[in-house]
Parts: C-alpha cells; structure tokens; sequence
C-alpha cells in the first residue's frame, strides 16, 4: 500500500530530486492583458549588475560588505561562546538519528564534526533501538568530494523497488537546486562503472525497471520552462546515448514545470503513468496514459492524485468539487476503486475518505502493508488518523499521540505493519514511538534536551489584523515575564505558499536566546496552511497584503499586551519569510528594531526575471501586466526603501550558490540602503544553496553572527 501527497511546496522548502510529483510546482496560464516592456526595471534599477552571479565587481563587493559585516559581529566578545553553544547542538553525538524504513535497512543521513558533509548509513531495527547502533556506511560524502574536488551536498536516493538494490543518488555542488544523479549499487556499496549518469539540472528520474528510466532534465534544444524547470520527459534504457532517448510526455514552455512518473503501489507493481503540467505553481492539469494516450483527467486545476491505498486511487482537492453530482469540500481526501479507476479514468465512481472539521487540515502521511495514515492540524495542534478500507467502506481513528503537539509519521515501512510517529512542541525535544500496527505505541528514541527550559512556559494568543480576521499566534517566555514591554523578543513567520509554521522544539534558538531571558513568537499568519487551502487562498496575488497586515498586527498586539515595545521586538525570515519581514519593516519601520532577511524575495517588480521567480507568479502575480503590477508596487519591499524613512539596522543573509531566489535581492536592497546612508548589515555566503549551509560549521556561525545581531539591537 503507498500513500504518498504530491501537495506542491513552498519555495522555502527544497524540491524533492528523488520523486517527479514532488517537485516544485507547476504554472497558471499567461495573462492575456498587455505587458510592460520586460527590460523596464533593470533600465530604471542603478544596482542591476548586483543580479550578476559571480561577476568579478560583485562578487567584490560582497566580499566587502562580508568584512564589514565579520567586523561587527564577529569581533563581539559573545559570538565565540555562541557559535561553541549552536556547534555543539548541531555536532551533537547523542542526536536521535531519524530513520527510514527500506528493504535494505534503517537508513540515516548525518553530519558531525568528523564528517561535516556528511554520511549516508543503515543500521538495522534491533539495532537502532539500542544506545549505541552499530552503522554500515553507504555513502561518504566528504570522501567523495575530496576526491573529486567538488563542494558536494547530498541531495537523496532513489531506488528501484520492491527490493531497491539499484538507486540514483543526487548530488548537489556547493547546495544549489540543480543536482547531478549516478546510479549507486546498495549491494557493492559503489557506484555503478559506466552506470546511468545524469549532468548537472532541475528535475528528476524514476525507475521503471532496471534497465530503464523515466527521465525529467534540461535535455537542451529549449526544453526548460520560462522558470528554468524541465516540461519533457523521456524514456530512457541502459546502454543507449540519454541524448537520444524517446521522449514520452511534453508540456509548454509557459508552465511552470511539466514531466510524467509512474503510479505504483507500496509492492512496486506499476498502476500506468501519470503526466502532470503546472499551469500556475498553485495549479496542475493530470493525465494519465490510458489505451496508448495521455487522457486529461477530469480535476480542478486544484486537486490531484493523492496515492494508491487498499485498492484504491486516492485523490486530494485544495478547492471544492462536484464529481457525479457529490460535492467534495476542500481539503478533502477521495477514493475511488482502482481498477474501475484505471478501465475509465473520468467516469468511475468517487467516495469520500476524509473531511476537515472547523479550522482543521491535512498536512503529509505516510503508509504500512495494510493502512494509511493522515497528519492533521486541528488549531494548528497535530494529530495522526490511521485509515483503512473495511466492510466496503472508509474508517479512520486517532492514534493515541500526546495532545497540545506537533505530531507526525516518521517512518512506514511499506512491507509490514510497522511505522514510528514522533512528537514534539517549544520547549519538548522529539519522541519517538514504535508501534506494529499502528495502535499499541512504544516510546523507542527521546532526544536529549539542548537547553534549560525551566521557568518557560508557552502561551497562544489572538491578534487582530486589518479586515479584523483573528490572527492566532504562540508565545514562548519566562514564567512571570514582565508585562512592561522591556523584554526583548524575536518574531518569525512564513505566510506562503500554504506552508505552515508550527511549534517545534527551540534547539539552538533556546540555548542561545531564551535561556538569556529573551522571549520568542511564532505567527500563524494567512497565506501559509495553518489552517488549510482557504487559509492560503486568502492571501495571494490580488490579496497579498493580508500576509503583511496579518504579521505587523501581531507585533502591534505585543506592544499592546505589554509582553515588548518596538525598542525590543525583532523580527527574522527567509525565503517568502525573507520577504514577509522586508515588508513589515518597510510598512512599519517604528515597530522593529531588527530584521533579519534572510535569503529573501525583495524586488518585487522584476522577481519574475530573477532565480526561479517566474515559477511564483501564482503566488504573487505578473508584474509585466499592469492590474497585477499594481497589487504588487503597493508592497515590494526594494521600492519601498526610501531616503526619507527611518529604518531599523537590518541584517540580510544570502548565498551565492542559491539559484532559487538569487542572492541579487539581498544585495540590491543592502546596496540601496547604502545609497541612500541607511545603517545595515549584509553577509552572503559562497555556498549553502537555498536550504543554508552546508556543514554545521558554517551553519553555527551564521546562527551565532544573527544572534549577536538580535542581542546588539535588542537587548544591549
């Protein structure tokens, strides 16, 4: 049985290499309003040539303001002590390493001080449970790298099942999206000599069999979208040149990304071929292979396969939906016979799994031999429902997690009945629990506390943003804090692309910042998935600025309470979060006193042209068309820097291997800051790609560096 969610993810979280249906998401169709000429910004824009990736001038200049930069966070007398407090968390020996489930073994990725890039091992179950493992190393990244002389990330493995044996495993130079693939035999521990090789791109490859694959790349000859994803698939067997294989599935140019995958079930039979083509990154039309052609299949532009469980296609919708006269609300799961599903695709017949209650959503799962299961969101609280077809019907039931948790499947083995859930909140480090059947749970791992939490309690409040809708929000501080503004306190959020922000253990953020007295919120503002699709849908293009709205109301309603005072509230984000904090300190510059932005969206007017950001435009809409240029002007946050406003001290954070948002964004922002004689700070690291560092060296001191930061601005 296989369950598995193709729900497209933000752009803060890295496109799945491993799975076609993962990948960044798919593109709206284009407007057919007229546009602005594309080259009308960079002809108006002095700093332009900051877009320039690795030009000698720019790189020049980040190499200047990285000293700049160095010299005022570095040389505090706290940054040692915090770097050693965030290294040690990080290079932790007594972590509980996370475990998959596979033929092959319990298999883990982990990096330490010996192996800073880490290494790829698998261990068994007996063994795991144990104190003390005892590893198989498959893959030695930082072994590899030296002798190839490359910055290599690793980026995941796909294998062939049932038995997965044959694999493709990505690799990533200095962390950028765009990654190499080679075939790697799990029974030699090798990589294969002359084996299947794919160059450096976006996409993805799946096994068909051994001898084949379906393959997803920049294949030249203008086979990439306008947002630099792949829209062909090709089939491609053992032996013959890549460059020739047969292409199988075509999209267009305007999507967003297009490919084609296979359906399989958790025994790896093979249930046909899906195509998909991203009209907008929110939006897919489906196809599936059917009598020797690709049938549309009959979806909201919103909905799509969920997976294949108990003998039946499940599909998901983020919109509501009228099939055979039922109406399906949004978010809901249905099912429908799989072998009626596969003699007439459009015409059989659909039942529904799975509803939301009130303020209720689905987020991932996961699937054993013989049940399903559903992490949910009920007030941004976690549960995990077990469903399974019995008597010719769906039931569902809750597994007996803590409550008040962010809780999930950690691991399902497709083989048995066995899976492991974790649990966790603010202040409560993991747990896992082991169970055979999904019922009778077994705390197995708990992970070691990395700060003193005593005295610290969590609190949720409710904010009130502009339209007056209620903006809940968590609150973690001392017990018997204060209510006189005076406590210094960091702020973050996301609200995009229907991802939520939920409460996970503070790690580092509580050894380097509460544990000095400080306090921390988390924002659950509209635009992310908190509360399911509508809560997404609410605040995108033409309502964009609800997002922003929403986060500045709940820094005035800590004002307001008492629980701070703009002097000690700062605020910090990246990616769509880089981009929500570059708007709150530029509509609201009197209500913070730090930012941090970190490899953030800024200019707005010409993200489209920058990175990968005409992928987003469902999010945010088109700039080059006038009515939807005008949503945006009214809040992008590089033309709201202006000469005549006071700004706190901000502190941008980019990389240059990131080749999703570009660091061009945080660079033309510091650099009009400078222009106009503004205070600010700005680093950019040489490699880290999107997802940050590399290693926990450089991850520990990027963390130490914004820490001293947030202490210098907001409490010193």
């Amino acid at each position: 049985m296989k369950l598995v969610s193709i729900r497209a993810l933000g752009i803060a979280l890295a496109a799945s290499v491993a799975s076609a249906p993962l990948m960044t998401a798919p593109l709206a169709a284009q407007d057919s309003n007229a546009v602005v000429e594309p080259d009308y910004e960079a002809e108006n824009d002095p700093f332009i040539w900051l877009e320039e990736t690795r030009s000698e001038r720019a790189l020049e200049w980040v190499e200047a303001e990285n000293e700049k930069t160095v010299a005022a966070l570095q040389t505090d007398p706290r940054f040692e002590e915090l770097k050693a407090e965030a290294l040690a968390i990080y290079d932790a020996e007594d972590r509980v390493p996370g475990v998959s489930f596979t033929h092959y073994g319990m298999v883990n990725f982990w990096q330490d001080a010996k192996n800073p890039k880490g290494i790829l091992r698998r261990t068994t179950l007996e063994s795991w449970r144990t104190d003390n493992p005892e590893w198989e190393t498959i893959l030695d990244i930082d072994a590899l790298a030296a002798a190839e002389g490359r910055e290599w990330v690793y980026g995941g493995m796909n294998c062939l099942p049932p038995d997965g044996t044959r694999c493709m495993v990505y690799l990533s130079d200095g962390g950028k999206d765009a990654s190499i693939a080679r075939e790697f035999d799990l029974e030699t521990l090798d990589f294969v000599d002359g084996g299947f090789e794919l160059p450096e791109s976006q996409g993805s490859a799946s096994w068909v069999d051994k001898d084949t694959l379906l393959v997803s790349r920049n294949f030249g000859d203008d086979t990439v979208t306008d947002s630099f994803y792949p829209f062909t698939t090709r089939e491609w067997k053992r032996g013959t040149p890549l460059e020739s294989a047969p292409e199988i599935f075509r999209g267009e140019k305007s999507d967003v990304s297009a490919g084609a995958y296979l359906l399989r079930d958790g025994e790896g039979t093979i249930h046909g071929r899906i195509g998909y083509r991203g009209i907008s990154f929110h939006e897919r039309e489906y196809f599936v292979e059917h009598d020797g052609e690709w049938l549309k299949l009959d979806l909201p532009a919103k909905a799509g396969p969920y997976g294949i469980l108990d003998g039946h296609m499940l599909l998901t919708t983020d919109v509501d939906w009228k099939s055979n006269g039922v109406m399906f609300p949004a978010d809901s799961i249905v099912a429908v016979d799989l072998e009626e599903w596969k003699a007439d695709p459009n015409g059989a017949q659909k039942v529904l799994v799975w509803a939301p209650g009130e303020r209720q959503t689905k987020r991932g799962g996961g699937s054993t031999k013989n049940s399903g299961y559903i992490s949910i969101l009920d007030n941004v609280k976690g549960k995990v429902l077990k469903f399974d077809y019995e008597d010719g019907g769906w039931g569902w039931t809750e597994i007996d997690l803590p409550k008040n948790a962010t809780v999930g499947v950690a691991t399902a083995s497709n083989e048995t009945d066995q899976i492991m859930f974790t649990s966790t909140d603010f202040l409560s480090p993991g747990t896992y629990y082991y169970a055979e059947n999904g019922v009778d749970l077994e705390v197995v791992k708990e992970s070691p506390s990395r700060f003193d939490a005593t005295g610290m309690e969590i609190e949720q409040f409710e904010a009130t943003s502009a339209d007056g809708t209620k903006i809940p929000y968590f609150l973690v501080k001392p017990a018997g804090m204060a209510m006189d503004g005076s406590t210094p306190v960091l702020m973050g959020g996301y609200g995009g692309f229907q991802v939520p922000r939920l409460p996970s253990y503070l790690g580092s953020t509580g050894k380097m910042w509460l544990e000095r007295g400080n306090a921390y919120v988390l924002a659950n503002i509209r635009g992310g998935g908190e509360f399911g699709p509508n809560w997404h849908q609410s605040a995108i293009r033409e309502n964009k600025q609800r997002t922003w709205d929403d986060f500045i109301a709940v820094g005035r309603d800590l004002v307001a309470r008492g629980i701070t005072s703009p002097e000690h509230l700062g605020v910090e984000g990246g990616s769509q979060g880089g981009l929500l904090v570059g708007t709150a300190f530029t509509q609201a510059p009197d209500l913070f006193n730090a930012a941090i932005v970190q490899i953030p969206l800024f200019d707005m007017l010409r993200y489209q042209f920058i990175g990968r950001g005409a992928s987003w435009i469902g999010e945010y809409g088109d700039p080059r068309i006038p009515e939807q240029r005008e949503w945006i002007e009214g809040y992008s946050p590089y033309q709201k820097l202006l000469e005549e406003k006071d700004y706190p001290r901000v502190f941008y954070v980019t990389s240059t291997a990131d080749d999703r948002t570009h660091p061009s964004h945080g660079r033309k922002a510091a650099a009009r800051m400078a222009a106009q004689g503004d205070d600010y700070l700005y680093y950019e690291d040489t490699a880290g790609g999107h997802s940050g560092g590399v290693d926990n060296e450089q991850r520990a001191k990027l963390r130490a560096m914004q820490m001293v930061y947030l202490l210098q601005q907001l409490a010193d």
